[in-house]
């Protein structure tokens, strides 16, 4: 991988002894044979909004900003975070109507099913129905790895969907266009070969204002990366096996990340 100048990276620095490393580097994984996909929560990279739950039970939390869903980090909005995409899949998700409180989504349907063909519009509102009542949302699904300044990857999942879907088009249009001169000429790379930083910028329509993503790529990752190249990949091919289980939150916490 080529050699690529990252912002704000700093190298890692700790006081672990090498003969700790070389033990805990033995025992890698030790404590974790007995789980599976279902014994793990693939974390939710979010958006704030002014009425995301986060922002009043929070300490610190602000619209704009973004919240990771396990482990309750926040990120500021202007700042950024950088991610290597992994992986893309574009799903139908079919939610009961909001207040009925059944929880998480009643199905996840795939990009290639003909559910939106059975909905209709109710007037005032942008959402899809079917004849049951329950709506659907067109959700494009982003798996990326979020990287933070000492080079350590975690896996993530975002959601983007109503207005935020022709981010989600414009962010697969720029991983499109990355191209490499290689042996037999130009070529697209991987996608987890590349860095963006996501922000937020503020947005608004006739029916209101809110938060929305913002994406620039930051290049190729470093050599001194090598890893998080490594990780991505692995991450890539076991949302491409379905080997990672996405816990969709409940219609509320989805609801209020939604947008006009």
């Amino acid at each position: 991988m080529a050699k690529a100048q990252v912002t704000d990276i700093a190298v890692k620095t700790t006081g672990t002894s090498l003969a700790l490393v070389s033990s805990l580097e033995a025992d890698a994984g030790a404590g974790l044979e007995h789980m599976s996909k279902d014994d793990f929560a693939l974390p939710f990279l979010r958006l704030l909004t002014s009425n995301s739950p986060e922002v009043s039970e929070v300490d610190g939390a602000r619209a704009g900003m973004f919240y990771n869903s396990v482990t309750g980090e926040l990120h500021d909005g202007k700042e950024g975070v950088v991610v290597v995409p992994a992986a893309y899949q574009r799903v139908y998700v079919e939610w009961a109507p909001r207040g009925s409180g059944s929880g998480g989504p009643v199905a996840i349907h795939a990009a290639t099913s003909d559910i939106l063909s059975r909905t209709h519009r109710v007037s005032g509102d942008n959402k899809d129905y079917l004849d049951n009542g329950n709506y659907v949302e067109n959700t494009a699904n982003h798996y990326i790895m979020i990287v933070d300044k000492e080079g350590t990857p975690t896996p993530a999942l975002i959601t983007l969907k109503s207005t935020q879907l022709k981010k989600s088009r414009k962010w697969n249009s720029m991983m499109m266009a990355v191209k490499m001169q290689g042996k037999n000429g130009l070529f697209t790379p991987p996608v987890y070969s590349q860095l963006y930083r996501l922000t937020s910028m503020k947005e608004s329509n006739d029916k209101g204002t809110w938060y929305g993503w913002e994406i620039e790529r930051v290049g190729t990752i470093p050599d001194e990366w090598a890893h998080v190249y490594a990780a991505a990949k692995q991450f890539a091919e076991s949302v491409n096996k379905g080997d990672v289980n996405v816990k969709h939150e409940t219609e509320k916490a989805e609801a209020d990340h939604s947008h006009f």
